[in-house]
Parts: structure tokens; sequence; C-alpha cells
């Protein structure tokens, strides 16, 4: 018997990782949203082309959570999308009504299930999801460092004209502004960035990877990023579905590591069939580190920001 994956939004982000999960062809595909017809029509669309891409997997598009009982894993992209302009803080409140409603739906039909966050601000709505759901830590998760490290990794290898194959990058932290690429665990084949770009071009690249969401949005005008995103969920549930044990950064509740505490961050984890395996503490330079704790003192500003507003039943 197939495994079942749900993708709770049928927007960009969801279609297109429900289109990559069923070319997988590993698991069934349940694509949840409110819209009446949205998720019914691009599961439709997504099944009539098992013949032609040759994949076997059947995706149900649905509105009612019933359909998604007993998925191994569910990836919720739900909620509004920035638009030019709109800072992640911005989608706050909105967006944690939406996370908190569609959580407590999905967890109540897949008890077992391992979350997986898109939905913006990503770290925030960690927290929400986390809580919503009643599940331990390691069956909650976030999507953003795979994705930023993804950017980074694009223009550093941009900037060498190399391989991205060969091109190592992690980029930790929340996933805003504030996040922090990590240059002395950067290289080429082996070999640290720093031995290869100057200072000031590493410095811009560096910028241009923690504005890589917003560069998107600014060119579009309208919408935001949904390839890499969702490239980016697929690389993680690969890892889940295949217990692949891969090291790959993502949004994960620490305890002390880091110095940070009872919050959602983006760092390095195991990632294998029990979700958060475990998180590795790198040894950063100091000026790193401190970048990482301001950028987890960012999430917890949000996280606080939460803890004011009336609770969610």
């Amino acid at each position: 018997m197939r495994s079942k994956i749900t993708v709770i939004g049928a927007g960009n982000v969801g279609a297109t990782t429900a289109q990559r999960l069923a070319e997988r062809d590993y698991a069934d595909i349940v694509l949840v949203d409110i819209v009446e017809g949205l998720a019914e029509g691009k599961a439709l669309d997504l099944d009539e082309s098992g013949p032609v891409v040759g994949y076997e997997a059947h995706v149900t598009g649905t509105t009612d959570y019933s359909a998604t009982a007993d998925s191994q894993i569910v990836v919720i992209t739900s909620g509004l999308a920035r638009k030019p302009g709109m800072s992640r803080d911005d989608l706050l409140q909105k967006n944690r009504e939406i996370v908190w409603s569609v959580t407590k739906a999905a967890a109540e039909q897949s008890p077992e299930a391992i979350i997986i966050v898109v939905s913006n601000p990503l770290d925030a709505m960690c927290h929400v999801a986390f809580e919503a759901s009643g599940f331990p830590k390691e069956r909650v998760l976030g999507m953003a460092g795979v994705l930023d490290s993804a950017r980074f990794r694009t223009f550093l290898a941009w900037e060498l004209g190399v391989s991205v194959r060969d091109v190592t990058g992690f980029v930790l932290g929340g996933h805003g502004d504030t996040m922090v690429p990590v240059v002395s665990y950067s290289n080429v084949a082996g070999v640290p960035v720093r031995q290869l770009i100057p200072e000031d071009r590493l410095g811009a690249i560096v910028d241009r990877a923690r504005n890589g969401g917003a560069e998107v949005v600014k060119l579009l005008k309208t919408g935001s990023a949904y390839y890499a995103p969702s490239a980016a969920v697929v690389e993680m549930v690969d890892a889940i579905v295949h217990d692949q044990k891969r090291i790959l950064p993502c949004a994960a509740l620490l305890g002390g590591q880091y110095g940070i505490d009872d919050l959602f961050v983006g760092v390095p984890v195991k990632l294998g069939s029990g979700g958060v395996e475990q998180i590795l503490e790198l040894d950063l330079e100091a000026d790193e580190l401190e970048a990482l704790r301001t950028s987890a003192g960012s999430v917890r500003e949000l996280v606080d920001v939460m803890s004011g507003m009336p609770a969610l039943a």
C-alpha cells in the first residue's frame, strides 16, 4: 500500500509541491484547499499527467480533511502570500489563524504524521503548528534553510562559474532579513569560498541571499516564489520517506543549542523517518554566532507578539 502525503494549500507552492511529489511516484498525494474546486481541479490535472510523465501516484483534491487520514507527512502551505512592500511580519495575525485551523484539522486525522511548515512568517508559524498539533518537537519542523541555502549556493556557483552540485553552503537563523549565510562553512568541492571570492563580493552575495525571496517578489509584482520553495520541501520529504538521515538546515525547536532555548530557528538537523533526529551544533565564528542569536531574537519578537493575541480554539 502506498504512503500518503498531504499538502494543505493549493496555491502555487502547494500545487507545485504536489506535482513534484507525484512525479517522485513513492506516495499518493492529497491536496487540500478551502476554495471549492481549486484542489479538485489541480488534482485532476495532475492525475491526467501521469500517463505522459510516467507515474502511478494518485492525487486527490478535496476540501474535506477526512481524505487526509493516516498521512505520513503533512505539508502546510496555507496562508496569504507576500505582496511587494509587505513584510513577513505583516502576515502574522492572519496566517496564525489559518495555520492553527488547518493544523488542528490535519493532526486529528493523522496523529502520527510529521508536519512541515512552509507558511510565512515561517519560524513563528512553526510555533503555531507545534502548539495546535500537540505533536512532539521532532515531528514539527519548518522549510526555510534548504530554500535559503539553495539561493546562496546558486549565487556562489554563478560567481565562480562552477556546478551548483559542487557548492556547499548553509543558511541558518530565521527565515527573513536577519538570516545568516554561514560563510565559514561554505566551500566548493572542499575549498573554502573565502579562498576563491574576495570579501567584498562575498558580502554582496550574502546580501543577495538574504533578500532572495524579496527579489523574486519584486520581479513577479504579484505573488512570490514557488519553484524553489517546492523543490526545497520535496528534498525534505525525500529525506523522511526514504529515511536518508540527510543533514539539512531546517527550522527546529531548539533546547539550548547555540544558546537559544524554546524557539524554532533554522539550524542543521539530521532528517530521517523520525523527523528531526538530531540537531547539529556547528562551531561557528563569533560574529556568525552573534548574528544567529540576533536572528533568533527577531523570531522571539514575533512569538511574543503572538502570545499577546487572543487564544485560538
